[in-house]
């Protein structure tokens, strides 16, 4: 996943990192990045794919959908299955609000900015 380059943490390189109701069988992780170059770096690099959720997530590679990317915002969109449906009995978050807790352990490589033009 890194390319020797030294990591940071993902949220000091995010504007946003959250998760929310995907629905009562899915949940939606949402990144937008606070720099385009690190957004491109992570999409060139697929630096964050199914593999890579569903190490952080503990759940298999076929629960995780293909990352979405919007260029326009900087974001990257994942959908996962629920562990349990929403509402369920035992299920503890109905909103998918508090489910982006592991993203923030996912440790990136810095993109290097192109230079300001003279």
């Amino acid at each position: 996943m890194t390319t020797g380059r030294d990591t940071v943490p993902l949220p000091e390189l995010v504007d946003v990192v959250r998760s929310k109701n995907a629905g009562p069988y899915e949940l939606t992780l949402d990144l937008i990045f606070t720099t385009r170059a690190q957004y491109e770096l992570v999409k060139r690099d697929r630096l964050i794919g199914r593999r890579v959720i569903a190490e952080l997530y503990g759940v298999p590679e076929a629960d995780v959908g293909e990352p979405i990317f919007y260029d326009p915002a900087r974001a990257v969109k994942i959908n996962l299955r629920r562990p349990l449906t929403s509402g369920d009995v035992g299920e503890t978050d109905v909103y998918g609000a508090q489910q982006h807790g592991p993203l923030l352990a996912l440790r990136l490589p810095v993109a290097e900015e192109p230079p300001l033009p003279t």
